[in-house]
């Protein structure tokens, strides 16, 4: 589903750039539930490009495990631009990783609201020199197809940036 956006060739030529360039790549993710993680693993000898992530559902954990500020969550919610981005730095930190992925939705079908309704969710992605590039999406489909959605749509933007650096 949805290999138009990312598949399991592309999954291979992000991890023998990651491992050619002797990088690491990390995970936080709430509304895919590891789903990203997953996907990375999928492949044999992932080890050398994953050492971990955390699945961060709840607020709780996203303050205990990465960092995420209180302040962060009460002010702008957890589907912000402020708590990918404590995500992105908490993990990356966990696991001394050069590339992250943070995610944190409405993969619905409830739990929608005006201001953030269903299919809303931030993909965080951070990269070697700490710069994070942090967006707002708004996917349709039912909670399996926002979620994978996310997933890929956030791998693809990783494999983009490593194929494409960034330039100052």
């Amino acid at each position: 589903m949805y290999d138009d956006i990312f598949n399991q060739e592309d999954m291979q030529r992000l991890q023998d750039i990651l491992r050619s360039n002797k990088e690491t790549i990390t995970t936080a993710e709430s509304c895919t539930g590891g789903l990203i993680a997953s996907m990375i693993t999928e492949l044999s000898g992932s080890s050398d490009v994953f050492n971990g992530s955390i699945v961060s559902y709840s607020n709780e954990v996203k303050m205990s495990e990465l960092g995420v500020k209180q302040e962060n969550l009460e002010k702008d919610g957890a589907v912000s631009v402020s708590v990918v981005e404590d995500m992105l730095d908490g993990v990356k930190a966990k696991f001394k990783a050069q590339w992250a992925i943070a995610v944190s939705g409405v993969a619905g079908p409830t739990g929608g609201s005006q201001e953030k309704p269903v299919g809303t969710v931030v993909i965080g992605i951070s990269i070697p020199n700490a710069h994070k590039i942090v967006e707002v999406h708004h996917f349709d489909g039912n909670r399996k197809e926002v979620q994978i959605q996310t997933a890929k749509i956030s791998l693809k933007k990783i494999i983009n940036l490593l194929e494409k650096p960034l330039t100052n």
